[in-house]
């Protein structure tokens, strides 16, 4: 079933894992309504954009996204 909209317990789940890369949340945008695909990337103003991918099992998504985050910072 597609996700539709995050909530707080995504949001929060997403935001462990940039912590824990050392992010600094003022610098990462996560808009509410998943896509298909889902994307990380950087955007012109510097910031970090996680967009939930609707398709994709939460778990399975959130599981490859250090490394997606790790791909864009270029580590």
């Amino acid at each position: 079933m597609p996700l539709e909209v995050l909530s707080f317990n995504h949001i929060s789940r997403i935001l462990e894992v940039t912590d824990s890369l050392g992010l600094n949340r003022e610098w990462v945008e996560i808009p509410l309504s998943p896509e298909s695909p889902g994307v990380v990337r950087r955007l012109t103003n510097g910031k970090l954009e996680i967009i939930v991918d609707s398709e994709q099992s939460f778990e399975d998504w959130l599981g490859s996204l250090p490394k997606h985050i790790q791909l864009v910072q270029g580590a």
